[in-house]
């Protein structure tokens, strides 16, 4: 269950009662009746996409194909905005004495219903696309924050899935793509807890970020590697039985500066430069030679002055890497909690 949010409980229904407001104001409805439906239609739908309502129905309709994403969706929406109406009308009849009959402050009027979803439909169709691009991405596309390109202090996670070549010779492409499907799909969870950023796909490799701030709070790069293998873990069964294993990992962090910056015209993206993003990629390689789980830059201890008591450090020393003038200090990282890495 999600943690507790008291900003989302207060957003969501005022969100709804402006969206309702909005309505009342072009069809010269009452204030007090538009702003209650609104709030009681809006609140539920607003706080279904922040993951609060219903997380596991949402999440399991996210993995689907985009056609059966929207229907499942709108479906969704259409029973929270009758059973919204329902709880407004309810409320406008005993709390406000709107209408003498309850049964006809319940009813929606054709109108009102394609409004709310036609808003609900292109909300829809909105967060699909943020789903397709990322979150992160998609909010930075809208503001063009990276529309001139800027440098910037960011964390980056490769994380690679070991095996998956020996995998996809045993089981066949196909089924190798499901496999790693499924287990980018369970990485996105504990990336979102740690508000950082999967950038991107690249073969068996998954690419995230975070900001400077955000990912050294807490630890919370690293929390989110092993909220991810714990997550695993706890699937074991779940794997052996559809896969026959359980995925294996390589994690490499480092941390430095990037410029970030908008590329392509008719694909846009968010792209990063710089020897950081290489740096990262060489640490992932050295790991794999080392026979290392997870190993962390000095750069990146350097600034995680606050671990939690249950992530180990074990010093790696200063190592070449390929491509790179200066040696960097690495280390190992594990947690004395039980989860399973790649070694």
């Amino acid at each position: 269950m999600p943690p507790f949010r008291a900003g989302v409980w207060i957003l969501a229904p005022a969100a709804g009662a402006l969206a309702g407001l909005l309505y009342g104001l072009v069809f010269e409805i009452e204030p007090l009746v538009s702003a209650i439906r609104g709030a009681f239609i809006g609140a539920p739908v607003l706080l279904y996409e922040r993951g609060v309502l219903m997380r596991r129905w949402r999440d399991l309709i996210r993995r689907t194909a985009t056609p059966v994403f929207g229907v499942a969706t709108v479906a969704t929406y259409v029973a929270m905005i009758v059973l919204g109406n329902a709880a407004a009308g309810t409320v406008l009849h005993h709390g406000f004495g709107y209408m003498a009959d309850a049964r006809v402050a319940m009813r929606m009027t054709e109108t009102g219903f394609a409004y709310a979803l036609g808003i609900s439909a292109l909300a829809t169709f909105v967060l699909r696309v943020r789903d397709l691009m990322g979150p992160r991405v998609f909010a930075s596309l809208l503001v063009g924050r990276y529309h001139r390109a800027i440098t910037e202090e960011r964390i980056f996670l490769f994380l690679d899935v070991a095996g998956s070549t020996r995998f996809a010779e045993e089981h066949g492409d196909l089924a190798a793509q499901t496999w790693l499907g499924a287990i980018f799909n369970a990485l996105a969870l504990p990336v979102r807890r740690s508000q950082g950023s999967i950038d991107d796909y690249i073969g068996d490799m998954a690419l995230v970020s975070w900001s400077m701030d955000r990912g050294v709070r807490d630890a919370a790069c690293l929390e989110c590697v092993f909220d991810f293998l714990r997550i695993v873990e706890a699937d074991a069964e779940r794997w052996i039985d559809r896969f026959g294993q359980v995925p294996t990992f390589r994690a490499a962090l480092h941390c430095g500066p990037v410029v970030t910056a908008e590329i392509g015209l008719e694909r846009r993206k968010i792209a990063y430069f710089g020897d950081t993003l290489n740096t990262t990629s060489r640490l992932e390689g050295l790991a794999k030679e080392l026979g290392a789980g997870i190993v962390v830059s000095g750069d990146l201890l350097d600034r995680l002055t606050h671990l939690p008591g249950h992530i180990h450090v074990s010093d790696l020393g200063v190592r070449a890497l390929r491509g790179r003038k200066e040696p960097l200090r690495i280390a190992a990282v594990r947690t004395l909690r039980t989860v399973k890495a790649a070694s």
